[in-house]
């Protein structure tokens, strides 16, 4: 079922199900041209580490989510951009792009985080990127 996708043709995007050494052995078999990841949500920032020692495959792009539906609270553009430098330092600047855990995912009876908080969560994610970029580049 993994075989012969090419890599551009496919972004997977998982939730956490077993431990995160199977998701990343897991992540790397699929041909897909980026991975897209929750890494902002308190429950998975941790993980990080298991990009340690260069498991992300060569061309390969990293999508690291930086800001998170799980709160509120918007994140500061300093915290943002210290999450993209850790993942950056980790497989290489150009092959991380900031992104957004489970892109604000919402349902017609389940309002995560209002719309106007999610909007001031992506100028920070700008403002955040604008720094790591700055910091690596």
């Amino acid at each position: 079922m993994k075989k012969n996708l090419p890599p551009e043709s496919l972004t997977h995007k998982f939730e956490e199900r077993s431990s995160s050494k199977e998701i990343v052995s897991f992540i790397v078999e699929v041909r897909a041209g980026a991975y897209s990841i929750e890494a902002a949500n308190p429950r998975h920032e941790h993980e990080w580490r298991v990009w340690q020692g260069g498991r992300l495959p060569k061309g390969r792009i990293l999508i690291p989510g930086v800001i998170t539906h799980h709160t509120i609270t918007v994140e500061h553009p300093r915290l943002i951009a210290d999450r993209i430098i850790r993942y950056a330092k980790l497989v290489g600047p150009e092959n991380v792009i900031a992104g957004t855990d489970c892109g604000f995912a919402q349902a017609d009876v389940i309002e995560r985080v209002p719309a106007p908080v999610m909007w001031v969560k992506f100028q920070a994610l700008v403002e955040g990127a604008a720094l790591a970029s700055k910091e690596l580049f």
